[in-house]
């Protein structure tokens, strides 16, 4: 199993990065591992700390159609270069924690996303330069209140609600390239999205490059990939899981403001 690097909080409100063993314990590190942070001697038992969100990026860059099948069913074209979009720190919640549905809206997507984790100060690099750039993968779920985005011209209010972000449960540095995304509503067994992330249009290499000459990206950034086909609506009381090989699943449940 690939080591599963997680930010947590103690009982006495301390948070850390460290390294989740298989016995749920956390091994913690001296800085973010990014950050080329070590291992301590302080190991948190399972039952003394509460997992966060992996990492606390200072933005989170979206992208938008970025997998030829979810754009058709929005009834657009592919892109013909990545479209960007922020998301801002104050929508990351953890996994297992409650996506509020917002008044404003009467229609809140999820969108099962591959994230990616920057390790490094990232400006003007070129795509062979952008994956030493990529620290980790985890997983992400850009929650939209779709009629928003359909209303206004620009999709901040539509992706930026708090707790539209979750992400998680940790971050791992290698994933196969062609790992499947999955996402699953409620109990269902079969799932709603369900697709190999190769079938990005644009590959995270070339997203990070792009992003990059535009605005430096910083250590512990976040940039989502896009969401392929199958997105959908969540009601208050629904329980959405997104599971990608490799990593693990993202669970989180629907609640009313």
């Amino acid at each position: 199993m690939a080591q599963r690097y997680v930010r947590v909080q103690s009982q006495e409100g301390k948070i850390h990065y460290g390294l989740l063993q298989l016995t749920q314990n956390v091994e913690v590190l001296d800085a973010p591992p990014w950050l080329d942070g070590q291992p301590t001697d302080l190991i948190l038992p399972s039952n003394s700390y509460t997992i966060l969100a992996p990492c606390a990026p200072s933005k989170i860059v979206g992208v938008g159609k970025n997998y030829a099948d979810h754009a058709a069913e929005m009834g657009t074209p592919v892109p013909a270069e990545p479209l960007i979009f922020f998301k801002p720190p104050t929508s990351v919640i953890a996994s297992e924690k409650a996506i509020k549905y917002p008044h404003q809206s009467q229609k809140v997507d999820y969108e099962g996303e591959l994230a990616l984790v920057i390790g490094d100060r990232t400006c003007d690099c070129t795509p062979a330069q952008a994956q030493s750039k990529i620290w980790g993968y985890t997983i992400a779920n850009d929650v939209t209140a779709r009629d928003l985005q359909k209303k206004d011209p620009q999709w901040t209010r539509a992706k930026g609600f708090d707790t539209f972000c979750p992400l998680g449960p940790w971050i791992v540095r290698e994933l196969n390239p062609g790992a499947r995304l999955q996402t699953f509503l409620n109990d269902h067994p079969h799932p709603v999205q369900s697709t190999c992330i190769d079938q990005m249009v644009f590959s995270p290499d070339f997203l990070v490059s792009y992003i990059s000459q535009v605005m430096t990206l910083l250590p512990g950034d976040i940039v989502l990939t896009g969401t392929p086909m199958g997105v959908g609506a969540l009601q208050i009381g629904d329980r959405i899981r997104v599971e990608i090989e490799g990593i693990g699943r993202l669970e989180n449940t629907v609640v009313g403001r």
